[in-house]
């Protein structure tokens, strides 16, 4: 099960990628929130930048209106103690009456820490004394004791890592835990789904999160179930159907090409009647020819053929099937003449030696049937690549190239097509497809180099 890890991985891949996100996505949120609420500038830095600006007069302290719009804006108040007398000897206009007017070394230490009366002060030095901002209640907030240990601030990189990793084992066990159930429901539907199209009956345990999908799996295999079986039974009843009549008919033809022959030798009848005689003896031997087709083409279909495998020299073959055609007593406007491969490129491979005599007699009658006035059929056996060739032609009328496409792809010999009308080649390339297949091979049909058409049967050659 290939598809459930992979599904696995990309879920957690998606999770981390997420988190990430979210986390540095946080990170700029807070970074951006923490600018926005300290628009003004630092209030340290601003301590220290007021009391620089702070001049010491002989009128007294005196601080640029641009630096007190800043402190009105803000709502922020200010005053200056002096170093000597720890009084109070300059303030803005909205110190609060409230605050003392002289400050100890304890007041003084307090404020530059934390907070005066709820207000977070800020202190900066000045020239004779020391500047101190205070912020409105709930501004800001501070830390009285920033004290760290040395050895954590040291090793906050480390500490950093070791809490992201716990917090990325922690999700992991979390999304794990929470989509256990899914996966376990998603496995068995992804085999139900791979089982389909092999044939093979499946269940999948309607349960889980996806009990919807797996009962319209079971429903499709119930389906898919159901129609084998009544193809099957179509192909049994067509088979036996065929085997019935083609037993049937065989009876009476063979009465009927008895008394034909006969009445072809009977010298008391006249020239005229032993034609028909001897015409009917032929066609008589023709339907047979068709029953025999017809027969093994329906067995090779549906494997009912048994096939006798034994490692054979396919040149010895042919030159046998060539001997036989000669010696039958051809006409002599049929010539076959055979090209003998090289030793070197004989073909020892394990065949059905009858399934392939009858395939490229097949061929050869079909030359001849096809032309009528006579033409030269060539017979050829080579190898190509990791397959043994065998190969018809003819010089004889040929075929378009619409017709050569139609008998590359032509219909089941039981099926009609709009063709029905035109001269068809019979079973004969049919059975010669189907012996091509039971081998593992097949059949390319082409215009032949000789002016004709030319049939190849490509038969691998095993180890």
């Amino acid at each position: 099960m290939k598809s459930v890890p992979k599904l696995i991985r990309r879920f957690s891949g998606l999770l981390i990628l997420s988190s990430a996100l979210i986390l540095i996505l946080n990170i700029v949120l807070l970074a951006v929130i923490a600018k926005s609420r300290t628009a003004s500038g630092h209030p340290y830095t601003l301590a220290k930048e007021i009391g620089e600006a702070l001049k010491k007069t002989e009128k007294g302290y005196y601080l640029e209106k641009e630096f007190l719009d800043i402190l009105e804006k803000d709502h922020i108040w200010a005053v200056c103690i002096d170093d000597a007398t720890h009084q109070v000897v300059w303030r803005t206009e909205n110190t609060p009456e409230t605050l003392p007017q002289t400050y100890s070394l304890s007041d003084i230490s307090n404020l530059t820490m934390g907070y005066i009366q709820d207000y977070a002060t800020y202190a900066g030095a000045a020239e004779g004394g020391l500047v101190v901002l205070g912020y409105p209640p709930y501004r800001y907030w501070k830390h009285l004791w920033p004290t760290w240990d040395y050895s954590f601030i040291a090793n906050v990189p480390k500490t950093l890592l070791l809490g992201l990793a716990a917090n990325i084992t922690l999700i992991l066990i979390i999304y794990v835990m929470a989509t256990s159930r899914l996966l376990k429901s998603v496995k068995p539907i992804v085999t139900g789904i791979q089982v389909l199209p092999t044939g093979e009956y499946f269940h999948v345990k309607e349960t889980g999160v996806l009990s919807e999908l797996a009962l319209n799996i079971n429903k499709t295999s119930d389906i898919l179930l159901s129609q084998r079986h009544q193809l099957r039974k179509k192909e049994t009843a067509r088979a036996n159907w065929i085997a019935g009549v083609s037993h049937d008919i065989r009876t009476p033809l063979s009465m009927v090409m008895g008394y034909a022959g006969q009445l072809r030798e009977d010298f008391a009848l006249n020239s005229p009647q032993q034609q028909k005689a001897d015409s009917i003896v032929k066609q008589s031997e023709r339907i047979k020819n068709l029953i025999n087709d017809l027969n093994l083409a329906s067995k090779l279909e549906y494997n009912m053929q048994p096939l006798h495998m034994e490692k054979q020299n396919m040149a010895a073959i042919l030159r046998q099937v060539v001997a036989d055609f000669m010696n039958m007593g051809l006409e002599d406007k049929y010539q076959i003449e055979w090209a003998a491969p090289a030793p070197s490129s004989c073909c020892f491979v394990n065949v059905d030696k009858d399934l392939i005599k009858r395939a490229v007699g097949n061929l050869i009658q079909n030359c001849m049937n096809h032309n009528a006035e006579g033409c030269h059929i060539y017979v050829s056996l080579h190898q190509k690549e990791n397959h043994c060739v065998i190969g018809v032609e003819d010089d004889g009328a040929g075929a378009s190239d619409t017709q050569i496409e139609s008998l590359n792809h032509a219909p089941h010999y039981m099926m009609c097509d709009s063709s029905t009308g035109e001269q068809r080649h019979g079973l004969g390339l049919l059975i010669v497809k189907q012996i091509a297949l039971s081998h593992r091979g097949h059949v390319e049909i082409e215009h032949s180099a000789c002016g004709g058409l030319g049939v190849w049967i490509f038969v691998p050659l095993g180890d």
